[in-house]
């Protein structure tokens, strides 16, 4: 499968998500009933519910960390949010660079784009905007924002050496991001990787940690830190789904292992 065909069924696996609340999609590991819906996908995501700013409406449960927890954003930053869904980490943003501060999001989702544009309405903030584009490509120019932040989102983006490369490019001299993502230590079985579903929702688009993290020091990133990480446990009855008896065995005693992380790294 070539990347665009990743990034469509992306696209149509978020377009589904977009039209449930975040009850329903809870209730499974991708937030689609037609993935693995016996998974509390909980297990990814963190609760804002303390969050300055914070909007119920905006939270569709499908981050798995709080990356603005760790970004440093303060007041007047402008702030861009990759793949940022109802608006969730947008509107926590705008809560702290306050009015004089702007927070753009970015997502290739119509059905995305439309419900966060209808919650910053209803909210009535004049400096959130949400623009539709593919992080590979950002319609963004140079050297705009102080911070950037993303949730759960560049895992799913198929050539992420091209995601970092505009996260450079769109990032201030002195500009830094802090992103929470899914990583591997090790390497997934085959049988996971190449399941679409998976990947639209899951973990299978997400690499290895140590290339991850190389990527991010090989677009010229500097003070590289991984503030926090926890480790996801997939389920007996998902690896069912994909592997032999013998290859869960193998997979369950082996050093590989699914992590959520929040990185950051500045542009000096």
């Amino acid at each position: 499968m070539n990347a665009e065909d990743l990034k469509l069924i992306v696209k149509e696996k978020y377009g589904e998500i977009a039209n449930q609340s975040k009850s329903q999609n809870e209730t499974s590991c991708c937030g689609a009933t037609s993935c693995c819906s016996t998974v509390d996908y909980t297990v990814f995501s963190d609760s804002y519910s303390g969050q300055k700013g914070y909007n119920p409406e905006a939270d569709l449960g499908l981050g798995c960390g709080i990356p603005t927890d760790y970004a440093g954003i303060n007041p007047g930053h402008s702030v861009l949010d990759l793949g940022s869904g109802a608006g969730n980490d947008c509107f926590v943003a705008r809560a702290l660079v306050g009015e004089t501060g702007k927070v753009t999001g970015l997502d290739f989702t119509d059905a995305m784009l439309a419900k966060a544009i209808e919650n910053n309405k209803k909210l009535g903030y004049t400096n959130v905007e949400f623009v539709k584009g593919d992080i590979e490509e950002m319609p963004l120019p140079d050297n705009t924002f102080d911070v950037i932040v993303s949730n759960c989102v560049l895992n799913l983006v198929p050539d992420k050496t091209k995601a970092f490369a505009q996260i450079w490019r769109v990032l201030k001299s002195g500009g830094h991001f802090c992103v929470s993502d899914v990583v591997i230590k090790g390497s997934l079985p085959e049988k996971l990787q190449k399941d679409a579903e998976m990947y639209a929702g899951c973990v299978s688009g997400a690499i290895d940690m140590s290339d991850y993290l190389s990527i991010i020091g090989n677009q010229g990133f500097n003070m590289i830190t991984v503030h926090k990480q926890k480790k996801i446990e997939i389920p007996l009855n998902v690896l069912e789904n994909y592997l032999s008896k013998n290859e869960m065995e193998d997979f369950i005693k082996g050093e590989t292992g699914i992590m959520s992380i929040t990185v950051s790294g500045y542009k000096l």
